[in-house]
Formats: C-alpha cells, structure tokens, sequence
C-alpha cells in the first residue's frame, strides 16, 4: 500500500468519486465530482474504473508529500502545480519520487484540478460512495464528511509504471464560451415571454455565491407568472428561479427536493463546463431537445471507453 500526507489543504479538497445513488428517498443527496468529464480522465490515464474516488482540488491550497514513488494522474484545471520546482501540466500522468512535495498553487484556467492514484484513492464506503458531503456529513477518509486536512493520509493500493498523455483532440476545453444547454422543464410555459427571451438570449454572470450545492446566475430578472408549487424532486443541473428572479443552478450537493419553479436543467457535459468557471465569469444558456443531449453525451462517454 502506498500513500501520500496532506501537508497543507483546504476546505475545498474534497475525496470523491462518481456520487451516491439510490438514497434521495432517504433525503440523501449524491455528491460526487462536479466535473465528472476531468474526473473520468484523470482515472482512464491510470486504467483505473472512470469513477474511481480521486481528490477534487478546488482553487488550489492543497501540498502533498509522497511516502514512496508513485505515478499519479492530473486532469481538469491547471492550478499551477508544482512537483518541488517542476510545474506538471493537467491531461497527463507522471512520476513522484519519494519525499517530493506536489503543490496546487492558484488558478491559472478553470476552478477544479482532479489528482487520481493507481486504482483510486482508499476511503471509507458509506452508502455505496466515498463522496464527500459536507453538509450530510458523509463519506471523504473517515466517512463523515470531512475535507483533506493537515496530516490526513491518502492510500490506494494499485500501481502504474507507464506514463500517458490525453491527445490534444480529446482534452476539453476549459475557456470553451459555448452556451451551455439546457433541457427544458415543467414550468418553462409559466415564465412571462419577456423571461423567456431573457434567459436564452442574455449574458448570465456567475456569482460568487457558488458551491457545490449551487451556482448563482446574475442577470435580467426572470418572473413566474405560474400558482406556488408543491415541493418535487430536484434532478442534477435544475435551474431554480427564487423569487428574486435570480437562478441558480443546483449541482450535486443539491437538496433533494425544492419548490421553486424551474426554468430546466443544464445537460451533464454542460454542467463539467460550468464546473470550471471562476465566480465572475459569464456565460450564456441555449435550450436543446433531450435527443440532442443525449447524443452529445454518448459521444463523450465513447472517447472515454475507448
């Protein structure tokens, strides 16, 4: 067993894996990587399973120390990494040496690194998941919801002595300022036509109010014309307009269920996207039909497999 010590971290430092499912009727949420697209990447650079738990560096603020020479895998944002003096690039896998020091600095493009180990990192199943879910105080290292902090130990117990690459064609682009689609939802017809307008064809500003349980969209106001809802399920990637007129969209430390009207949910390859933005970056919204979604999204998930 190999492992590597945690000699700085943050709050945003976060273990986990794929998320948590067949618990939301136990008001459970799923968790997971936000940006699962970088997350299954970092594990297919190791040949580990695409949902192995890895850790989710946010921001940067995290040093690591090795215990013994490793290879490890680095997907998602470049916060500025640095294996003693040597900076190391995401999309690829690479050696450590025993006592080097690996250091995620700040943000040079996108929000959310994702550090992988030969057959995932070792941690405590709870409800199927090592997701950590702060706010449920579930799973992470010791099963109750904590973050990496100083002097944790990160296990796992595979191992990988060849390095790979990701090929320029298949790494996704973090700057990328497509809008970002969204299936339409019960409620869209209840929205005033001037709300309708608005909402696809303005310029959303990401407020700084964001997390892992949502993501704050500045912009026109939106208004809901409809009757006051009964509390439903919320899926992964809702948009919610509060009465504000302000949506937010709901990521996968969501609530299970909620009561504002939405306007639809973001597609899974939209919400990597949004994943990687910084709070004050804008973006724009496109809706799309769920064939068009889905067709999109078995793409992806073939450059994965293949």
């Amino acid at each position: 067993m190999s492992r590597l010590t945690v000699k700085s971290s943050t709050p945003l430092c976060l273990l986990q894996d794929a998320g948590r499912f067949g618990v939301r009727h136990l008001g459970v949420t799923q968790g997971g990587s936000l940006d699962w697209v970088s997350m299954a990447w970092a594990n297919k650079l190791l040949n580990n399973p695409l949902g192995a738990a890895v850790v989710e560096v946010t921001l940067g603020g995290l040093t690591l120390i090795a215990e013994a020479d490793c290879c490890l895998a680095l997907a998602g944002a470049d916060l500025g990494v640095m294996l003693d003096d040597r900076s190391i690039a995401p999309w690829r896998s690479f050696f450590v040496r025993k006592g080097q020091h690996l250091r995620f600095t700040q943000p040079v493009c996108g929000a959310r690194a994702y550090l992988a180990a030969p057959g995932g990192f070792d941690a405590r199943d709870v409800l199927g998941s090592c997701a950590t879910v702060g706010r449920e105080g579930l799973g992470g290292l010791d099963g109750y919801g904590k973050a990496l902090g100083e002097g944790d130990q990160l296990t796992y117990s595979g191992a990988s002595f060849q390095l790979h690459t990701l090929p320029a064609h298949l790494i996704p682009d973090l700057d990328d300022a497509r809008a970002l689609d969204v299936v339409l939802g019960a409620q869209i017809g209840q929205f005033s036509g001037q709300s309708l307008f608005d909402a696809f064809n303005s310029d959303w500003t990401l407020d700084s109010r964001a997390d892992r349980m949502g993501m704050r969209l500045l912009g026109p106001e939106l208004v809901y014309q409809g009757r006051p809802m009964i509390s439903e399920g919320i899926p992964l990637g809702a948009i919610q307009v509060p009465p504000d007129g302000q949506p937010i969209v709901l990521l996968n430390d969501r609530q299970t269920i909620g009561g504002y009207p939405r306007l639809g949910a973001l597609t899974p390859l939209s919400l990597a996207r949004l994943a990687q933005k910084l709070p004050g970056s804008g973006v724009r919204m496109r809706a799309v039909v769920q064939e068009v979604a889905h067709r999109e999204q078995v793409g992806c998930l073939k450059s994965l497999a293949s």
